[in-house]
C-alpha cells in the first residue's frame, strides 16, 4: 500500500538537528569532532555509545554533512536487521570503490553490538586497513557486546542521556514552532515521561499533539493522553504520607494501577513531588525555580507539606521511595517495591 504523501512527519525527524550548532547536549562530543573537521584530521572509524534515542545516529549525519559528503556516498545499515557475514561482506566490497561525488564513503552502522561474531571478524579485517576515502560511524546502545579488537580500532565517544531540563526545553521549544502553547508543568511532564531519550521525549509530544485538540496543552490534559496518573491522585498519596495513613496511601496506589497507570509512572511523579516538598522546606530560595515545574495548584499543595503540616514527609520517605523506583524493575510484581516502602516507613508509627 502506497504511504499516504499527506500523513505527518514524525517531529523526531522534522526537528532532528542538522549541524553540529543545533545539537542540544554532549558539548564535549560535539567540540572534538568539529576540531578534527577543521583541522583535517578525521579518524577513520568512530564508535559513538549511549543510551537509545541520545542522538547518535544524528551526530552520524552531521559528521558526514560537514565533511561535505553527498547523500549518494552516505551508507546507513541497522545491524539489528542485517547482523549477517553475508551483509557485511557486501559492505566490504562496497568499500573497495572509490565515492561517487565526495571525498568519503560515510558508512554508519546502527545497532552494532547485534553482529554475528563472523560478521565482526569480517568488519575487523576492513578497520585493520580502512582504503582512505572510507570513514565508519559505529553506533551501540550496549558498548559491553563489542569486541575489545573493534573498539581499539575506533575513537570511542560516550553520549550522555540529555538532562531533564534540556528536554523539557525541546518539548516547549518545538510545542511554539508547530502553533501550540505549552505549560511549563507540561513540560516538565513530558521531559519526565522521555526519560533520557530525545527520540521518546518528541514521540510523547507528537502523541499528545495529535490528540488534544486545544492549543493550550496543560498538565492534566497530557496526563491523560500519555497514561500518566493526575495530580489529585498523586497529590492524595502525598496527603496520605503526611497524614501517616498507610491504608489510605495504598488504596490510592491500587485506584491508580485500576485506572491503568502503571505503579514505576506513579512512584516517578510522587518522587519528583516530594523532592520539591524537601526543596521549598529547606532550600526556599529555589521557590521561583520550582514554580516552574509545577502548576500553580500543586505549588501551594506542596508548600503547605514543606511546614510541620507535613513533617512526616522527610529524607527518609524520600531515600525509600527512591529504593523502591530502583527495585521496580527487577520485581515479579511492579508495585510491591513501593508497598513494601510504606511498611518500612510507617511500621514503627
Amino acid at each position: 500500500m502506497a504511504k499516504d504523501a499527506h500523513a505527518p512527519q514524525a517531529l523526531y525527524r522534522k526537528y532532528r538537528p542538522q549541524s553540529f550548532a543545533e545539537i542540544r547536549g554532549d558539548k564535549q562530543v560535539v567540540e572534538v569532532l568539529e576540531a578534527a573537521v577543521k583541522q583535517d584530521k578525521i579518524a577513520h572509524a568512530y564508535l559513538f555509545a549511549g543510551g537509545r534515542g541520545t542522538g547518535k545516529t544524528s551526530m552520524a549525519r552531521i559528521l558526514a554533512r560537514a565533511l561535505k559528503t553527498n547523500e549518494q556516498d552516505i551508507y546507513e545499515m541497522d545491524a539489528a536487521s542485517n547482523r549477517g557475514i553475508d551483509e557485511v561482506r557486501e559492505l566490504r566490497e562496497g568499500v573497495s570503490t572509490l565515492p561517487f561525488d565526495s571525498k568519503y564513503k560515510f558508512y554508519i552502522i546502527d545497532e552494532a553490538h547485534a553482529l554475528t561474531k563472523d560478521a565482526w571478524g569480517a568488519l575487523l579485517k576492513t578497520l585493520e586497513e580502512p582504503p582512505a576515502h572510507v570513514v565508519f560511524v559505529l553506533a551501540t546502545t550496549e558498548l559491553d557486546r563489542v569486541p575489545e579488537t573493534i573498539t581499539s580500532r575506533c575513537q570511542v565517544f560516550q553520549f550522555k542521556k540529555p538532562s531533564h531540563e534540556v528536554l523539557k526545553k525541546l518539548a516547549l521549544d518545538v510545542t511554539k514552532k508547530e502553533g501550540a502553547n505549552l505549560e511549563p508543568a507540561g513540560a516538565e511532564l513530558i521531559a519526565l515521561m522521555g526519560e533520557g531519550s530525545f527520540r521518546d521525549t518528541l514521540g510523547i509530544l507528537q502523541k499528545v499533539l495529535t490528540v488534544s485538540h486545544d492549543s493550550k496543552l496543560t498538565q492534566e490534559e497530557i496526563a491523560k493522553v500519555v497514561g500518566a496518573p493526575s495530580s489529585k491522585i498523586v497529590n492524595e498519596f502525598l496527603s496520605a504520607l503526611a497524614e501517616q495513613k498507610i491504608d489510605t496511601a495504598l488504596a490510592t496506589l491500587h485506584k491508580a494501577q485500576e485506572a491503568g497507570v502503571e505503579p514505576y509512572t506513579f512512584l516517578l511523579l510522587v518522587v519528583v513531588k516530594v523532592r520539591g516538598v524537601l526543596l521549598m522546606r529547606y532550600a526556599p530560595k529555589l521557590m521561583q525555580e520550582l514554580g516552574q515545574q509545577f502548576s500553580e495548584d500543586d505549588v501551594a499543595f506542596l508548600k503547605k507539606l514543606s511546614t510541620k503540616e507535613g513533617a512526616a514527609i522527610n529524607s527518609a520517605t524520600l531515600a525509600e521511595l527512591i529504593s523502591a523506583l530502583i527495585e521496580m524493575n527487577r520485581a515479579p510484581i511492579p508495585a510491591i517495591p513501593l508497598e513494601l516502602a510504606l511498611y518500612r516507613l510507617f511500621e514503627n508509627k
